[in-house]
C-alpha cells in the first residue's frame, strides 16, 4: 500500500495515506521528505518550506496561506495554515472533459414508477405534511395509527431491552449483565404492496416567523409533493397560520399545473373536533391509498434517473477516494444523459473557477456568483464565513481549511460541464449535471436535493452519520475500510480499496452506479431506508453552513 499521495503536480502538501512517524524518510517517485512531525493518516505535511502568507496548494488550487513561516516535512495544522482563496470570474466555457466509456450500461434499464408527466420515480411514498407545526401532534397520532398497522413499522428490541432492565432492577439484579438482543424480522406484511412507505414531514415552520420564511417553505413542501417518487399527499392546516393552505395550492398550481396527483387538504378550524380531523384524515387516506397501490414498477431508460450527490461526517480521504468515485459515477450517468445535483455551496468555495470554467451560459455563471457572493457576505455580516465550515470532526481527520474540503467535497460531482444553476427548491430543467444552492448542513442540503428533484442521493461519509431522506432513497458510501469495518449498520458501499490501492476510482465508480440501478429498482434498500432515517429540515436561508 502507498504511503503518501500527491493530488496534483502543482501541490505544496502531501497526503498520508498511513500513520507516519516524526523522522521517517518518504522517498517518491521525484522526492525524499524528511518527516519533523508525527503525521496521522489522512492529514498533510509541507512538500516545501513556505513563509508566513504564501499559498498552500491542493488539488491544484489555492487552499489556504501559511501563517507561520513552515519547514518541508511539517504536519499541516489549523496553527501554521489558514483558509484562503483565489479570486474568480467568468472567463467563458474552458473545459475539456473526456466522457467516461459507458458500454458498461448501454441500454442498461431500472424499474421505476413512471408518473403522467414523463418522469420516474425510484419508490412510491403517500405523505402527509402539515403547513403549520400546531399541527405536528394531530400527525404524531395519525403516525402512531397506520406505520405498523400498514406494516411499514422497523422492528423495535429495545423495548425488550428495558423490560429485561426493569425485570432485573425489581428482582435486585445486575442490570450490567443484561444485553441488547437482535431484532427480529418484521413479521407484519404491508397491506399496499405497490407503496413504499408513509412519510411524515413535520417541521417548525409555517407561522410565527417572517412571511418570507412561509412563502419558503410553502415552495418546499410542494416540491416534495411533486415529486416523482410521491404518489400523493394528504395536508393538514390549522386555518390562521402564516402558510394558508390556498398559498400552498398556488405553489402546487405554478410548480406542476397539469398534475393529476391527489393531495387530499383538511383544515382543523373547519373541520372542527381533533377526533373528527384526524378520521377524516385516515379514511380519505386510506380510499386514495387504494387506488394508488394499483401503480407499479415498468422499465425505464437510465437517463430518466436524477442523482442528488452529497457529503458528510467528512474526513481527510473523502476527496480521495468515495467523492472522487461518486464523481465518476455522476460523469457515467450525465454521459448516458442522465442528471445530477451538486449543492452545499458553502462547500463550494475555493472551487469557484474550475466550476465557472464548465460553464458554458454566461447566465449561469452570474447566477452562481450572485448567489456565492450573497450567501457569503450574509455569512460574514453575523460574524460568520465559509472558512469556519469546517467542524471539529472535519479538522480532527485532516480537514484544515474550508477551501481544502471544498475543493474534495467538488469531486463528488464529477467532471462534466455545468448545464444549470438552482436556487434553493428550484426543479431541474436541464438533464446534465447542475449546482443547487443548499447549505452544507447534511440534513438541510438532502432536504434541498429532493426539492429540486433527486430521485436518488449518494452521500458520501469518511466518519460516519445517520442521515437520510423521507422520500429519496439515500445510499451511504464509505472512505475508508475502518468506517465500513465500525459503523457497517448504515453503510451501502465502501471505497477504502481506493486508499489501499485495491481498485481505482473508475470501477469503484461503476460499482456505484450498479448498485444505484439496484436501489432505484427496489431491488435493494439502503440502510437509512430500512432504518427510516427520514430526515426534513426546511432551509429559512439563514445562515447555515
Amino acid at each position: 500500500m502507498r504511503k503518501t499521495l500527491q493530488l496534483d503536480p502543482k501541490d505544496n502538501v502531501i497526503v498520508a495515506l498511513q500513520d507516519l512517524a516524526i523522522h521517517d524518510t518518504i522517498k517518491d517517485e521525484s522526492h525524499t521528505y524528511k518527516l519533523l512531525d508525527n503525521i496521522p493518516a489522512k492529514h498533510k505535511f509541507f512538500a516545501t518550506d513556505l513563509a508566513v502568507g504564501e499559498h498552500i496548494i491542493m488539488y491544484g488550487n489555492v487552499v489556504g496561506t501559511a501563517q507561520t513561516d513552515v519547514k518541508k516535512g511539517q504536519i499541516m495544522t489549523t496553527s501554521n495554515s489558514k483558509h484562503a482563496t483565489s479570486k474568480y470570474s467568468y472567463k467563458g466555457y474552458q473545459h475539456d472533459w473526456v466522457r467516461p466509456a459507458i458500454d458498461q450500461f448501454k441500454n442498461r434499464t431500472f424499474k421505476g414508477y413512471i408518473r403522467d408527466d414523463g418522469r420516474v420515480g425510484t419508490a412510491n411514498y403517500w405523505l402527509f405534511i402539515p403547513t403549520v407545526f400546531c399541527e405536528n401532534r394531530n400527525l404524531d397520532i395519525i403516525k402512531e395509527a397506520l406505520i405498523d398497522q400498514l406494516g411499514y413499522g422497523v422492528p423495535n428490541n429495545y423495548k425488550d431491552y428495558v423490560n429485561e432492565l426493569i425485570a432485573a432492577y425489581k428482582k435486585e439484579d445486575s442490570v450490567t449483565t443484561i444485553s441488547l438482543g437482535t431484532p427480529g424480522n418484521n413479521t407484519s406484511k404491508r397491506l399496499f404492496k405497490n407503496i413504499d412507505g408513509i412519510k411524515f414531514l413535520t417541521h417548525q415552520g409555517g407561522c410565527g416567523g417572517t412571511r418570507e420564511d412561509a412563502v419558503i417553505l410553502g415552495k418546499l413542501l410542494a416540491s416534495y409533493i411533486d415529486h416523482p417518487n410521491v404518489a400523493g399527499a394528504t395536508i393538514l392546516g390549522l386555518g390562521c397560520e402564516n402558510l394558508q393552505l390556498k398559498a400552498l395550492e398556488e405553489e402546487l398550481q405554478k410548480r406542476c399545473p397539469n398534475s393529476t396527483k391527489p393531495v387530499l387538504k383538511f383544515e382543523q378550524q373547519q373541520v372542527g373536533t381533533e377526533s373528527a380531523l384526524i378520521q377524516k384524515a385516515i379514511q380519505k387516506t386510506f380510499e386514495a391509498l387504494i387506488n394508488a397501490n394499483t401503480t407499479t414498477r415498468s422499465e425505464a431508460p437510465l437517463h430518466k434517473l436524477v442523482l442528488g450527490v452529497k457529503c458528510g461526517g467528512s474526513d481527510g480521504f473523502s476527496g480521495i477516494s468515495a467523492n472522487p468515485a461518486v464523481g465518476y459515477a455522476a460523469d457515467l450517468l450525465v454521459t448516458l444523459q442522465g442528471s445530477v445535483l451538486l449543492a452545499e455551496f458553502p462547500e463550494l468555495c475555493g472551487t469557484e473557477q474550475e466550476l465557472l470554467n464548465r460553464m458554458k451560459k454566461e447566465e449561469h455563471a452570474e447566477k452562481f456568483i450572485n448567489l456565492m457572493e450573497s450567501y457569503g457576505q450574509a455569512a460574514e455580516q453575523v460574524g460568520s464565513g465559509f472558512h469556519m465550515n469546517p467542524s471539529p470532526g472535519n479538522i480532527r481527520d485532516g480537514l484544515i481549511t474550508d477551501a481544502m474540503k471544498s475543493n474534495g467535497a467538488a469531486k463528488k460531482g464529477g467532471n462534466s460541464p455545468i448545464v444549470d444553476v438552482l436556487d434553493y427548491t428550484e426543479p431541474i430543467r436541464n438533464t446534465g449535471l447542475n449546482l443547487v444552492c443548499t447549505p452544507g448542513n447534511d440534513v438541510e442540503a438532502t432536504t434541498g436535493k429532493a426539492a429540486s428533484g433527486a430521485t436518488l442521493i449518494l452521500f458520501t461519509t469518511g466518519l460516519g452519520t445517520p442521515t437520510g431522506n423521507p422520500i429519496c432513497p439515500t445510499i451511504k458510501v464509505a472512505t475508508n475500510n475502518a468506517l465500513q469495518q465500525k459503523m457497517p449498520d448504515i453503510i451501502d458501499i465502501n471505497t477504502g480499496a481506493i486508499i489501499t490501492g485495491e481498485k481505482t476510482i473508475p470501477e469503484m465508480g461503476a460499482e456505484i452506479l450498479e448498485l444505484c440501478i439496484k436501489v432505484a429498482s427496489g431491488e435493494v434498500i439502503p440502510k437509512a431506508v430500512e432504518l427510516q432515517q427520514d430526515d426534513f429540515i426546511p432551509w429559512k436561508r439563514g445562515i447555515s453552513l
